[in-house]
Parts: structure tokens; sequence; C-alpha cells
């Protein structure tokens, strides 16, 4: 069962969010967001300021995270796994794509 929407952030890509707001939005808590910068999911752009700050593109990742916390019941040691190699499939994924592009009518 999906929750309806009831407000939207519009957030620009290149914008900075404070850890504050990204908890906010993704629901997971300052702790949680921390470990897993610390594990190198999450990139602090600002880290030595009282807040740290994040880019804007780290909210869907942290929205993410919270969902497969929370429908696979994983600690943050495995969601820090599951989202690595999440976002290594996607990279893999656009070199494939961009060799498909430049090889147009090979195997695929």
């Amino acid at each position: 069962m999906s929750k309806p929407f009831t407000e939207v952030e519009w957030l620009d890509a290149h914008q900075q969010v404070p850890l504050r707001l990204l908890a906010e939005l993704s629901g997971l808590s300052d702790d949680e967001l921390r470990l897993l910068t610390d594990y190198g999911v999450l990139e602090c752009v600002e880290p030595r300021t009282a807040e740290p700050l994040y880019r804007a593109e780290c909210v869907t990742v942290a929205r993410t995270a919270s969902r497969l916390r929370h429908d696979l019941d994983l600690g943050l040691e495995g969601l820090a796994l599951v989202l690595d190699l999440m976002q290594r499939m996607r990279h893999l994924e656009s070199e494939l794509d961009e060799l498909r592009a430049r090889f147009p009518g090979g195997p695929g």
C-alpha cells in the first residue's frame, strides 16, 4: 500500500541539503545518515560545518535506503552493501549503454 504525497519539494541538482533536512525527507535518523556517510554510501560535501551538507542527489539515495531498511529489515551494514551493489549495477548498465551506442548492431 503506498502513501499519497502531501507535500513535494523540488531540489536543484546543485543544491546542498543539510543533514537535518535529509533526515526529514528520507525518514532516517541523523545517526543512521552519519553511519551511511561513514560507510561511503552518502557523500558529505561540507563535513566540517556544524551541520553536514549533502548534494541534493543524496535525498534519492537516502529515501531508497529508508525503503530498503523498512521493507527488507536490513541492518545498516547490510543496507550499505545493498546500496553499493545497486550503485555499481547502475554504473555498469550506463557503461553498457554507452558501448551499445558506439557499436550499434552488436550483440544485445
